[in-house]
C-alpha cells in the first residue's frame, strides 16, 4: 500500500480542501502519514497571499528531496494556480495541480511516474466554475466546513479571484448533508469558511445545484442552527460590508454560533481603504462593532488588518492605529503587504520601504498583544464553556471558551473533544 503526507499551507479553507484531498487518497488505498515522515507521496497544498506563503513552499519541497528523494511531490492550491510554471521547474516538483484538478488528484497519481519534468494540470481560471464541498475532519477538535468558494472583489492588493475564480456556494441542502455527516463522526464545533463567506449565495452557486429561491449567508445560518448533533458553529472571517444587523442580532441569540466574529478591516484610513479598493469606509466598521459590543459585550471580535500598502504616509498608518486603539476589537492578524504580481497596487506610488513596513506590524502585533490582555483581563472569574481538543502537549492540553479565549489545563483524556463548564 502507497503512503501519502499532506500539508495545508494558508488559510482555513485550505485546510478544510488538504482533509478532504487526504480523504479521497485513503479511499483509494493510499495510508495517510505524518510530513516529517517518509512517504511515497507528499502533497502541498499552496497559498499564495503573501511571498513568504511561496518561499516556504519552495523550502518544504527541497526538506522533502533530502529526505525521500524517490517520493513523488505534489503541489495544489493557490500559488499552483498562479505560478504553474515556476513551481513547475523547482527540483523534485513531479505533479503541479490548479484549481480545477486538485480533487483529481488519485486519477493524476495514477497516470505519472517519477521523472525529470513536472506535469502541469491546470486551466484558466476563467473555467473554473465547479464547487466541490470539502471539510477537515480528525486532524483538529474543531472542523473547517467550506461552504463557499471563489470571490467577485477586486481588491487592489489580492490575487484570490485570479487564483480561485468567481464566488459560488454550495446548496443549502449540501451543506446540511455534510454537518450531519461531521455529527455522526463526533464533531462537536464547525467554523464555517469560504473566500468571501458573506458573499454565500446559491443564485450564483453551480448549475444543478440551485435552491427553488435564492438562499443567502443569513438564511443558511438560520437553518444550520435547527440542526441537531452540532453544539458550536463559528463564523470565519466575513467582510464588515457582508455582516449585516441581522446576523448580528441572530448570533446574540442564537446557542449554537459563538459570540467570535473575524472581521477584516486592512486599514483604518479612509484614503488607503479607497486606494485597496474595499467596499466600506472605517466608520461602517466601527458602527459593525459597536452593534456587536452593545448586543454581546463579551463577544471575541478579531481584525486583520495590512501595513505598508502603497501611499501609506505615517499619518495614515497613525490614523489606523488609533482608529485600532479606539474601538473594542479582542486581537489582530497583520500582515505586512507584499507585492503581488498582476495586481493594480504595484501601480501604486509611493512604495513604503521594508523596514518601515516591519516596523508597523511590529507596533500593530504589539497593540495586539495589549487588546487580547485586555479582552481577556476582563473574563478571569467567569465560568465558560471550553471545548477541548485532543491533543496532549507535554501534559497540557488547550480548548477554547465559546468567545475564543485560549485555555490550557492539565492533560486528561476526558476532556478530550468535550464541552465543559470551565472558571477562567
Amino acid at each position: 500500500m502507497k503512503s501519502v503526507a499532506l500539508h495545508t499551507l494558508g488559510c482555513k479553507l485550505n485546510y478544510s480542501e488538504t482533509s478532504t484531498i487526504g480523504r479521497l487518497l485513503e479511499n483509494d488505498g493510499f495510508v495517510k502519514k505524518d510530513f516529517d515522515e517518509v512517504a511515497d507521496v507528499y502533497v502541498i497544498n499552496t497559498c499564495s497571499v503573501t511571498e513568504n506563503a511561496d518561499k516556504e513552499c519552495r523550502s518544504l519541497v527541497r526538506r522533502i528531496q533530502r529526505k525521500a528523494p524517490e517520493a513523488m511531490v505534489v503541489i495544489t492550491g493557490c500559488y499552483a494556480q498562479l505560478k504553474p510554471k515556476e513551481i513547475a521547474e523547482i527540483p523534485g516538483v513531479d505533479l503541479v495541480l490548479g484549481a480545477a484538478e486538485k480533487f483529481n488528484i488519485s486519477q493524476h497519481l495514477k497516470e505519472i511516474t517519477k521523472g525529470n519534468s513536472a506535469k502541469i494540470c491546470s486551466c484558466d481560471i476563467e473555467d473554473v466554475n465547479t464547487f466541490t464541498a470539502s471539510y477537515s475532519m480528525n486532524d483538529r477538535t474543531r472542523t473547517f466546513l467550506k461552504v463557499q468558494d471563489g470571490c467577485n472583489y477586486n481588491c487592489s492588493f489580492c490575487t484570490i479571484p485570479m487564483a480561485r475564480g468567481k464566488s459560488r456556494s454550495d446548496s443549502v441542502t449540501s451543506v446540511i448533508d455534510n454537518v450531519k455527516e461531521i455529527a455522526s463522526q463526533g464533531g462537536k464545533e464547525i467554523v464555517l469558511t469560504g473566500i468571501n463567506l458573506g458573499d454565500y449565495n446559491t443564485s450564483h452557486s453551480i448549475k444543478g445545484s440551485l435552491n427553488s429561491e435564492t438562499q443567502n449567508f443569513f438564511s443558511l445560518i438560520q437553518e444550520l442552527d435547527k440542526i441537531d448533533g452540532i453544539e458550536r458553529y463559528r463564523i470565519s472571517s466575513i467582510e464588515p460590508n457582508l455582516l449585516t444587523n441581522d446576523i448580528i442580532e441572530f448570533v446574540s441569540n442564537s446557542k449554537k454560533f459563538m459570540p467570535h466574529f473575524h472581521i477584516p478591516l486592512q486599514s483604518g484610513s479612509n484614503k488607503i481603504l479607497g486606494l485597496m479598493r474595499r467596499r466600506y469606509k472605517k466608520e461602517l466598521y466601527a458602527e459593525r462593532v459597536g452593534l456587536i459590543k452593545t448586543l454581546m459585550p463579551h463577544c471575541c471580535i478579531g481584525v486583520d488588518v495590512i501595513v505598508g500598502f502603497p501611499g501609506e504616509t505615517d499619518e495614515d498608518f497613525k490614523e489606523t492605529f488609533d482608529f485600532l486603539h479606539s474601538i473594542d476589537i479582542s486581537y489582530l492578524h497583520v500582515f505586512t503587504y507584499s507585492e503581488r504580481a498582476n495586481t493594480v497596487a504595484l501601480d501604486i506610488k509611493p512604495v513604503v520601504p521594508i523596514h518601515v513596513r516591519n516596523e508597523r506590524n511590529k507596533q500593530l502585533r504589539n497593540l495586539s498583544y495589549q487588546k487580547m490582555q485586555y479582552f481577556t483581563t476582563q473574563h478571569i472569574g467567569e465560568t465558560r464553556k471550553v471545548l477541548f481538543e485532543g491533543q496532549n502537549k507535554n501534559g497540557m492540553m488547550e480548548g477554547y471558551t465559546d468567545n475564543y479565549i485560549k485555555i490550557a489545563a492539565p492533560y486528561s483524556a476526558t476532556l478530550e473533544n468535550n464541552i465543559v463548564d470551565w472558571k477562567i
